[in-house]
């Protein structure tokens, strides 16, 4: 009965960590201004500075917010007033630089600037907007998204 008990308590604390093993984090929020929130899982989340950001996290800011993300590769974005952020897609692999980036900017305005990933693969890296898909294989840009409902 022991071992039994063993093997459930083992399986227990697995399960209760797989969630957390799944969600790998994808930067950090170095800079935060203002209403910015993260919907992460069901849940809305107040932004502060030292955040760490995950894959599938839709980031907003409000009519007074700002916020900046450093990723694992060193990328960095920057989202203005009125954004939606959405982070669709986010790998890195430090030993190799290789990995991918998609986010999709569904409306306000960004800055980016590309890390390690884009040096390696200069495809792995795709910002969608209602319009467009940019492959980003300089170092720099900026884009802006007006109300999508015009």
């Amino acid at each position: 009965m022991h071992a039994a008990f063993s093997r459930a308590l083992v399986f227990i604390c697995l399960a209760l960590t797989l969630p957390l093993a799944l969600a790998a984090d994808a930067g950090r929020v170095k800079t935060s201004k203002g209403s910015v929130t993260i919907d992460r899982a069901g849940q809305r989340l107040p932004v502060s500075v030292g955040m760490l950001v995950q894959e599938k996290d839709v980031v907003s800011t409000g009519a007074d917010g700002a916020v900046g993300i450093t990723f694992t590769d060193n990328s960095m974005l920057s989202a203005g007033p009125n954004s939606v952020l959405i982070l669709d897609k986010y790998a890195f692999d430090a030993a190799s630089g290789k990995g991918a980036m998609e986010a999709n900017l569904a409306r306000g305005t960004l800055a980016a600037v590309s890390g390690k990933m884009v040096k390696t693969s200069p495809e792995s890296m795709k910002i969608r907007t209602p319009a467009a898909i940019m492959g980003v294989r300089g170092t720099e840009f900026v884009v802006k998204v007006d109300d999508p409902g015009r």
